[in-house]
C-alpha cells in the first residue's frame, strides 16, 4: 500500500539544485524559459538577461542558441529522471509493479500543478520534428530511456522477454495518450481515468506475486469542469 502523495509536484518530485556558475545559471534560465514559452519564442537575450550573465559569458560556453537547447533538455533529462524515479520509490518502495503503479501517483500530483505546461521531451519532438535535428534526438533519448526503464521494471517483475517488450510499448503509449488528454483537453484527471487500463496492462502481462499492492483502488471524485463552464484555462489553474 503506498502512502498519500505530496500535495504539489515540487514536494513530490523536489527542484533542482541552484545553480553556481555563469554556464549553470544559462541553462537553468532556458529550461524554465523554454518550458513555459517553447524554444521559438524565447531568443538568447532574453536568456542572458534571465540568467543575470553577460553575451560574452553566453558566447565562451555555447556557439549558438541550438547548442543551448541541447544543453537545456539535456540538463532537464537528467534532473527529471532522477526526480521521478526518486518519487516513485517514495510511494512504492523496491517493489516493480507498485513503481509501475505509483508512476501514475505522481503523474496525477504534477498533472494537478499549476505550473503544468506538458512534458518537456514531448513538447520538444513537436516543435522540432525532424529526427536528425540535435534538439529532437536529445529530447526522444529520454523517452527511449523511459521505455526501456519500463521493459525492465516488466522484467524485474517476472515478465518474459517478449511480454516486458510488449509491455513496455503498451505502457509508453498510455503515458503519452495520458499527457495528450491533460494538455489538450484540459483533463487534470487524466491520469486517475487511464489508471484502469494501466492495471488491466498489469494483469495481462506480468505474473502475480506475493505481496504485490492492491491493484484495483476506489475511484476518486474527478476534478474536471462542471459542464458548460469556462474552458480557456486549464481547470487546475484555480487551485
Amino acid at each position: 500500500m503506498t502512502i498519500a502523495p505530496a500535495k504539489s509536484a515540487s514536494e513530490l518530485l523536489g527542484v533542482p539544485d541552484a545553480p553556481r556558475t555563469g554556464r549553470e545559471r544559462l541553462v537553468a534560465a532556458a529550461v524554465e524559459l523554454f518550458y513555459r514559452n517553447g524554444f521559438g519564442a524565447v531568443g538568447i537575450d532574453r536568456v542572458i538577461a534571465s540568467a543575470g550573465v553577460t553575451k560574452t559569458t553566453f558566447y565562451k560556453h555555447f556557439e549558438s542558441k541550438d547548442d543551448l537547447m541541447v544543453a537545456a533538455v539535456t540538463r532537464r533529462d537528467e534532473w527529471e529522471s532522477q526526480a521521478w524515479h526518486r518519487a516513485v520509490r517514495k510511494l512504492a518502495g523496491d517493489d516493480p509493479i507498485g513503481q509501475l503503479l505509483a508512476m501514475w501517483d505522481v503523474m496525477d500530483v504534477w498533472f494537478n500543478d499549476p505550473d503544468f505546461r506538458g512534458c518537456l521531451f514531448t513538447n520538444t519532438a513537436t516543435e522540432f520534428p525532424n529526427p536528425y535535428d540535435p534538439v529532437h534526438q536529445a529530447a526522444a533519448a529520454y523517452k527511449r530511456r523511459s521505455r526501456e526503464h519500463w521493459r525492465d521494471q516488466a522484467r524485474a517483475a517476472g515478465a518474459d522477454v517478449d511480454a516486458a517488450e510488449t509491455f513496455a510499448d503498451c505502457y509508453s503509449a498510455l503515458i503519452e495518450g495520458a499527457l495528450v488528454l491533460r494538455l489538450t483537453q484540459g483533463r487534470n484527471d487524466a491520469a486517475r481515468v487511464i489508471r484502469p487500463a494501466v492495471e488491466q496492462l498489469v494483469r495481462a502481462y506480468l505474473p502475480p506475486r506475493p505481496g504485490n499492492r492492491r491493484l484495483v483502488r476506489p475511484p476518486r471524485k474527478s476534478r474536471r469542469p462542471p459542464v458548460g463552464a469556462k474552458t480557456g484555462e486549464s481547470p487546475d489553474r484555480n487551485g
